[in-house]
């Protein structure tokens, strides 16, 4: 069996965007006539459209199409989500991990869900801190939960390629809603989930 991917493109937004990047390896000395480059320019559009396709998504939405009553009110707790984004001062990428959490309150989600909430955002042009408030403020104001907890640990390529060129730092980012705000005890239960090796 012969290998398909299965992606799609904007053929009329992939030709503009190589056009606009056929021009930016002329300006940096390259010759964009070359063998090895020739197809560059196509491949860098349709790579920046699937870094930049959560712009074309709907978290709620996602959250909403597996949205189910249960009365459970303990805590749910997806960790070590990995999620890839970009800086949008220097359009470098930023790697790491999500955990998020939720108490529900009538309502819970598919555990994939949450993960393509992060997914969704994460594909935009970001800063670190936006990213994590609007996971949050997502699950908050779709899901209507007790509580909303997430933790975001990343690496930054603007600092580890460029300018203070520092390998191994790593940025955390946190941000919380209702209970996770409220209760000490619950905040504490969840840095403690995040951090332990349970598998």
């Amino acid at each position: 069996m012969s290998y398909l991917k299965n992606e799609t493109y904007d053929d009329a937004v992939t030709e503009e965007l190589a056009a606009h990047y056929r021009e930016i390896l002329r300006l940096i000395g390259e010759d964009p006539g070359r063998e090895g480059l020739l197809k560059t320019p196509h491949r860098v559009a349709r790579s920046m459209q699937f870094l930049t396709k959560g712009y074309e998504e709907d978290g709620a939405e996602i959250l909403r199409s597996a949205m189910f009553r249960e009365e459970y009110h303990q805590m749910v707790v997806v960790k070590d989500i990995e999620l890839y984004s970009m800086c949008e001062h220097h359009m470098l990428p930023f790697y790491g991990k999500a955990h998020v959490a939720y108490i529900p309150d009538g309502y819970i989600t598919g555990l994939s869900k949450l993960a393509r909430v992060v997914e969704t955002f994460a594909r935009r042009l970001q800063v670190q801190e936006r990213l994590t408030v609007q996971i949050r403020d997502c699950i908050q104001e779709t899901l209507r939960p007790l509580g909303v907890a997430v933790v975001i640990e990343a690496a930054h390529m603007c600092m580890q390629v460029r300018g203070v060129q520092k390998q191994n730092s790593v940025t955390t980012t946190s941000a919380f809603t209702g209970v996770f705000l409220k209760d000490i005890r619950t905040r504490n239960e969840f840095m403690t989930l995040i951090g332990a090796k349970l598998h």
